[in-house]
């Protein structure tokens, strides 16, 4: 019997191994963009910029059989290390730019169009590396140095060799400035889901321990009555019966204190909403200014602290501003909030998050009033009446910012 023939080698690469290949590392730049709600492919723009290796020949000797050969072999290398760059692991992203580097400086005495790999090579070095900006000019200057010797031997002119170490400058100076401001943001953002974690963190145990101080005694006393109870069942069932009663009675004040916290836990402090709306704000680069809110009954301050959170999350989404105002003012009638902005102002219709602000506050049989002219940013008013128990404070201090002309009161 004839065995059949072995296949032929694969010539072709099979698409589970393209998939292989094009799968970001989770610590890649790709990953990074995705993790920051950019699209995979935001990077691949800055190719544009290799549009001068097809420029350069038209500032030189033009377009030879040499630079056409030399395009065809070195161009799709290029694509291929600027690829692994943004895919491959960070740590080993800095060896694919200083390829660039060493092939753009092998090729200058035959291709000056290879500048751009040089150039390129330069400024992703700072992006794909974290670490000292001080490091990377060092390095920035050594390898311009051994680019402006090359360059001397190979007889290029001296306007290049001074323009091309001066741009490579300029621009790694610049995106090592974003790159500095890129991690500081990062490390921003992670200290601030540290605060919000630590203070998740603080409310559990604050409400395991609220629990455990409400239900340990009042479970024991339960227990310690119904086993009262059992004994004496026999000898005196009246005692028995008055026993299992005060335990009902109990087991109910217990449920109720139980609704109550529970209540509380559901509702927003207004001070802690104010807190969470400066971070939320903050992370827009939108800065907050508010004093500390005035004592007022829990049913209000509940409310209120819901209409902050609906005027906060309104700026974010719409507003465009750069800074923002909360204030109070009580007398022995009336508690008014005031939220205002700097942004483009303009609102014209209530949308579903105005709608539910006006029904939040109209449940408190208070008013709200929103006062938005173009291009003056947009002031939202809301008054409530106060029990008659409800003792005044102080108006808020001198050095609050003022409300501007026109805003109603």
């Amino acid at each position: 019997m004839i065995a059949p023939d072995p296949p032929p080698p694969e010539t072709t690469v099979s698409p589970s191994r393209l998939a292989t290949l094009l799968r970001p590392a989770p610590d890649s730049a790709v990953a990074d963009n995705l993790r920051r709600g950019k699209p995979a492919w935001s990077d691949a723009v800055h190719l544009l910029w290799t549009g001068w290796v097809f420029l350069t020949p038209m500032f030189g000797s033009g377009y030879t059989l040499l630079w056409m050969w030399l395009t065809l072999l070195t161009y799709p290398v290029f694509l291929a290390l600027y690829a692994r760059q943004l895919l491959g692991p960070r740590r080993h992203a800095p060896r694919y730019a200083l390829a660039m580097v060493i092939m753009g400086l092998a090729l200058l005495p035959w291709y000056p169009a290879g500048i751009s790999y040089f150039i390129f090579g330069c400024v992703t070095l700072r992006v794909c590396r974290t670490g000292s900006a001080w490091r990377y000019l060092v390095q920035l200057a050594a390898l311009n140095t051994v680019f402006v010797g090359i360059a001397l031997w190979v007889g290029y002119h001296w306007q290049l060799v001074v323009w091309i170490p001066s741009m490579a400058f300029i621009i790694g100076v610049i995106v090592n400035v974003e790159s500095t401001n890129k991690d500081r943001d990062a490390a921003l953002q992670l200290s601030q889901d540290e605060v919000r974690r630590l203070a998740a963190t603080a409310e559990r145990e604050r409400i395991g321990r609220d629990l455990h101080d409400l239900l340990g005694h009042t479970l024991s006393l339960i227990t310690l009555k119904l086993e009262l109870s059992r004994k004496l069942f026999d000898r005196d069932p009246e005692r028995a019966r008055l026993e299992v009663t005060e335990a009902e009675a109990i087991a109910r004040q217990a449920l109720a204190e139980v609704r109550s916290a529970v209540t509380g836990i559901r509702a927003s402090d207004l001070a802690a909403e104010l807190a969470a709306a400066r971070l939320l704000l903050e992370c827009q680069h939108v800065h907050l200014h508010y004093a500390p809110p005035p004592p007022m009954p829990a049913e209000i301050e509940r409310g209120l602290a819901l209409v902050l959170r609906e005027a906060a999350t309104n700026i974010v989404r719409h507003a465009q501003a750069n800074e923002a105002w909360v204030q109070f003012e009580q007398d022995a009638r009336t508690l008014c909030m005031r939220v205002r902005d700097d942004g483009t102002g303009g609102v014209q219709a209530d949308g579903n998050g105005l709608t539910g602000m006006r029904e939040r506050v109209a449940a408190l049989r208070g008013t709200l009033h929103v006062h938005s002219a173009k291009g003056q940013g947009t002031t939202v008013t809301v008054q409530v009446p106060l029990p008659a128990a409800t003792t005044a404070v102080p108006p808020p201090p001198a050095t609050a910012p003022a409300l501007p002309s026109g805003v109603l009161p």
